[in-house]
C-alpha cells in the first residue's frame, strides 16, 4: 500500500523566522499536530505541538502571565524545531513508514515528491486509523 494513499495531502508550513505566538495560534485554530517549516519554500523542519509547549511559559494563556511569560512568545519558530526532518518520497509504503516509525523518536513524516517538494504529511495516527480501517491486512 502506497502511503501517498493515506497521508494528509492538508499539510500547513510556517517560516523559520514565524514568532512562536504564531505557531501557537495555528496549532490552536487548525487542531494540527505538526507544522513543517520551510525557508525558502525548501523544508528545514518541524515543529509539533509537544515541541511548543516545551517553548513557552504555562502561564501565557492565564491572568497569572508576567511579562517574562509572554515573552516566550517572541521566540522564532526555527529555535524550537526538529531540524533536518526525517521523510519519504510518495512511492514509499505503508510498511515503510511503520518501520520508521519504529526505528526513530519522530511522530510524523513529511513525504516529498521526485522533486523534493512536499506534498502530504503521515502521522502515527494516521498509520493506526489505516490499520483500524484495513483490519491489519497486509501492509506491502
Amino acid at each position: 500500500m502506497q502511503i501517498k494513499l493515506f497521508m494528509s495531502k492538508n499539510v500547513f508550513s510556517i517560516d523559520m523566522d514565524d514568532k512562536i505566538s504564531i505557531v501557537k495560534n495555528t496549532f490552536e485554530e487548525l487542531g494540527f499536530h505538526h507544522l513543517l517549516v520551510m525557508d525558502e519554500g525548501k523544508l528545514v523542519g518541524v515543529i509539533s505541538d509537544r515541541d511548543l509547549l516545551k517553548a513557552i511559559s504555562p502561564k501565557v494563556d492565564s491572568v497569572a502571565a508576567t511579562n517574562k511569560d509572554l515573552a516566550t512568545l517572541n521566540k522564532k519558530a526555527h529555535q524550537i524545531m526538529s531540524r533536518d526532518p526525517i521523510c519519504l518520497d510518495d512511492t514509499a509504503s505503508l510498511r515503510d513508514a511503520i518501520k520508521l516509525f519504529n526505528e526513530t523518536n519522530i511522530t510524523c513524516i513529511p513525504i516529498l515528491n521526485i522533486d523534493n517538494q512536499v506534498v502530504g504529511i503521515i502521522s502515527w495516527r494516521d498509520i493506526i486509523k489505516v490499520l483500524a480501517e484495513e483490519g491489519f491486512q497486509s501492509l506491502s
